[in-house]
């Protein structure tokens, strides 16, 4: 064995999806929805065309079924809204940047309580 690696246990947050594929007519696509078990389950997700801007990280938030999870439903803590906005602008620079990218799986991504970010518990990258 030559090391090991230890990461903080997320147990809490929110768990969504974040993608990048590439459309042979329309370039990358970027996706974003409700992940880990729910991504198959409910297929709650919103595609958008690369580059993003702020507003279309706001929308891509707010237009899956069930945004209203992200604000905080029946007692629960609203959730990171503005650093989950964050990754999905990051995800877009990285594929302008890294065009060799042909897909990108971060799931589950944790969305945790407002002021504390996310987590990424997985991710998957495929280049060409």
């Amino acid at each position: 064995m030559d090391g090991v690696t230890l990461q903080r246990m997320a147990k809490d947050g929110l768990e969504t999806i974040l993608g990048v594929t590439q459309d042979p007519s329309f370039g990358p696509l970027i996706m974003f929805g409700l992940g880990g078990i729910y991504a198959e389950l409910i297929r709650d997700v919103v595609l958008r065309l690369h580059p993003l801007t702020d507003l279309d990280a706001r929308e891509m938030v707010k237009s899956i079924r069930m945004a209203k999870l992200f604000e905080g439903y029946r007692g629960s803590p609203p959730s990171d809204i503005d650093a989950i906005q964050d990754l999905l602008l990051r995800l877009s620079t990285l594929v302008g940047d890294l065009p060799h990218v042909a897909e990108l799986d971060l799931n589950p991504v944790k969305v945790m309580p407002e002021g504390q970010g996310y987590r990424v518990v997985d991710s998957r990258i495929m280049v060409m």
